[in-house]
């Protein structure tokens, strides 16, 4: 007997990492992609990019250009742009974050850390006067040139944010970049998503396919904090916060907090500079914004691992 209603095929779900201003990564990225998903599929996916479209690579504005361009190339596609904390900076920067919901303003968020604030070197220029802390530090000139951590030299500021502002044409650190950049990407950095959650998303397991909730957001939940409390704050874009630690924290937003354990939940991240996967926590950012390293994505439910650099043939 013919079953009347067969099993609904689970839809992709593709997770991308970190892209940091490699538009060619990008486009090779999406190139493979479309190579390796089924055409129907792929045309009806659920497109999560994980934040950190710009600083570091030399093309943030044809990046931009880039995403801004999917909805309309490929319309049955669902697109969401996390916001990662170098976006929330050049945002920041640009005047685009939403006022403090406490009506207090933005210079209240330097306090916490104005002990680095000749270190760092943080911008004091047109507007300075009433933008968040991590406007002024992208925008900064840092006083230490080489990053002991990555064994690089900082490119302008903390945020190594120069080649964003010369990929609109403008010196890092001027006031110009405010005028440069085009209000498409005012819009789309101003829309950008502090957290999405999703319901019904299907992964591969050792047990076989789980259907599971899945939350994205750029670097991860904090552990010691209530979840719903996060989700909240994140969902309102609080900018009374001097640093958004689901945005840009380290070991605190590891791990998945103890309380997800109790449904199913994915959470996916980009941010750390690193490819980890442990269960239904996954990191994506095997680029890290390094030249020679690549960018890549899980695709879901598969768990297929695609890469800029695969070599696939359509």
């Amino acid at each position: 007997m013919e079953d009347k209603n067969p099993p609904t095929k689970p839809r992709v779900v593709c997770c991308i990492g970190d892209i940091h201003g490699y538009i060619t990564k990008l486009q090779n990225l999406w190139s493979n992609l479309e190579s390796c998903i089924d055409p129907s599929d792929f045309s009806t996916a659920l497109i999560i990019f994980l934040g950190d479209y710009c600083d570091r690579g030399p093309d943030t504005h044809k990046v931009l250009n880039f995403l801004i361009s999917l909805p309309s190339k490929y319309p049955k596609q669902t697109h969401v742009y996390l916001c990662g904390n170098h976006d929330f900076a050049f945002g920041a920067f640009l005047g685009l974050l939403p006022s403090p919901v406490d009506g207090s303003e933005f210079k209240e968020t330097w306090k916490e850390y104005e002990m680095n604030e000749e270190r760092e070197g943080w911008y004091k220029g047109e507007n300075f006067e009433n933008m968040h802390l991590q406007g002024r530090r992208w925008a900064g000139s840092h006083t230490v040139k080489f990053n002991t951590i990555k064994g690089i030299e900082y490119k302008g500021s903390i945020y190594d944010a120069a080649p964003t502002f010369e990929s609109y044409g403008v010196p890092h650190g001027s006031a110009d970049l405010m005028k440069a950049v085009p209000d498409e990407h005012k819009k789309f950095l101003a829309d950008l998503v502090w957290i999405h959650e999703e319901d019904n998303v299907c992964i591969k397991t050792e047990e076989g396919i789980k259907s599971c909730k899945l939350i994205a957001v750029h670097a991860g939940l904090e552990k010691n904090k209530a979840v719903d409390e996060q989700i909240k704050t994140l969902k309102a874009k609080d900018t009374r916060i001097s640093k958004v630690e689901p945005l840009s924290g380290r070991k605190n937003v590891w791990e998945i907090p103890q309380e997800l354990s109790k449904t199913p939940t994915i959470v996916v991240s980009g941010h750390h500079g690193k490819f980890h996967i442990e269960g239904l926590r996954l990191v994506i950012d095997e680029g890290g914004g390094l030249e020679d390293n690549p960018v890549a994505a899980v695709v879901l439910p598969s768990m297929k691992v695609v890469r800029d650099t695969d070599h696939l043939v359509k």
